[in-house]
């Protein structure tokens, strides 16, 4: 059996950009914060009725969210659900780190 040669190709971090999408940085923190929720809904174990009630939105918008299917979530909109979980949500400007050709924007979050 012949061997076949493959190529591996390092990723920029960004697998959006690396799929070529025009707003790969907007889709990049879109996730990041529906990560972050999906995070605080379940460890407030709350069902998505539960979390459509306090978000104001429909149990199937909350579905959509859980899997990720992010296109009627803003970043703003995601952070407002993040406040309304009872947290404070910070954003902090810095110079640009060296190793980035641009800005960047990252979510971090404080324990």
């Amino acid at each position: 059996m012949a061997r076949k040669n493959e190529s591996v190709e390092v990723g920029s971090g960004n697998v959006f950009k690396d799929l070529g999408y025009a707003d790969a940085d907007e889709r990049k923190l879109r996730t990041q914060l529906a990560m972050r929720l999906n995070d605080l809904l379940k460890e407030r174990k709350l069902t998505q009725t539960a979390a459509a009630q306090i978000f104001g939105i429909p149990q199937p918008h909350v579905s959509e969210l859980r899997n990720y299917k992010l296109s009627r979530f803003s970043s703003e909109r995601l952070l407002h659900f993040i406040t309304l979980l009872d947290k404070d949500v910070e954003i902090v400007i810095r110079p640009k780190a060296a190793n980035h050709e641009a800005g960047h924007v990252s979510v971090l979050v404080a324990a």
